[in-house]
């Protein structure tokens, strides 16, 4: 597909089966949160969106092409449900310029390498200074996955190397594996719960024209 049928596709996002079913009590969210998941190509997003949404795993998965989109529900306290609007972003470069657009609409990210892949790992502060700079003067809330592992004994990166990564990027970091469902739900729910954190002490907000944070009709009210 070319990059201008692929930014066509980008355009209507959701023609992707099931994902854009939406149902009377989608309306009951009291906030939703567009998350990102941003990694080079086969580090495994498309594999832990469909995992986390419909709880299935394949050995065999389509590359993305631009950008496909997800959505789940999460009760995050007594009276709090958070959706989540999913993003899942093509790691390969000539889509880059599709992808990029979505940064900036997006309240959280998912930095995600293969443990197995080293290579992928090296470049995870590309993407985050990537990212990072097309957001400015807003700021993004991510959590650093390292996935596949269970694969342990074909890995390449350490434990201790990607949690100095994270603690160099003042973020946090979760090991995950789709195939096992190793991870998975938790690493949403921490990264849902570190945003849902700092819109409580006021240092995210919703505001007109931005997609990241929306309120819903239900609302709760947050006092910092």
């Amino acid at each position: 597909m070319t990059a201008g049928a692929a930014q066509q596709q980008q355009q209507q996002p959701g023609l992707r089966g099931k994902h854009t079913a939406f149902h009377a009590m989608d309306t009951l969210w009291q906030y939703q949160f567009r998350i990102i998941l941003l990694g080079d190509s086969t580090v495994g997003k498309s594999s832990l969106l469909k995992r986390f949404t419909d709880g299935i795993y394949s050995d065999v998965a389509d590359p993305t092409v631009g950008v496909d989109f997800y959505a789940r529900s999460l009760d995050i306290e007594p009276g709090v449900k958070i959706k989540l609007q999913l993003w899942d972003t093509a790691g390969q470069e000539r889509f880059r310029s599709i992808t990029t657009s979505y940064y900036r609409n997006s309240v959280g990210g998912l930095l995600v390498f293969d443990l197995t892949n080293r290579k992928t790992f090296d470049h995870v502060k590309e993407w985050h200074k990537e990212v990072s700079e097309h957001i400015l003067p807003h700021h993004m809330v991510y959590i650093l996955i390292g996935h596949k592992s269970d694969l342990n004994k074909d890995r390449k990166v350490s434990r201790d190397e990607a949690e100095q990564l994270a603690a160099d990027l003042g973020i946090r970091y979760i090991e995950t594996s789709a195939k096992c469902n190793s991870n998975v739900d938790r690493a949403f729910e921490l990264l849902t719960r570190d945003i849902f954190e700092l819109m409580k002490m006021g240092e995210i907000v919703t505001r007109d024209g931005w997609d990241g944070v929306k309120s819903g009709l239900t609302a709760k009210v947050l006092y910092p």
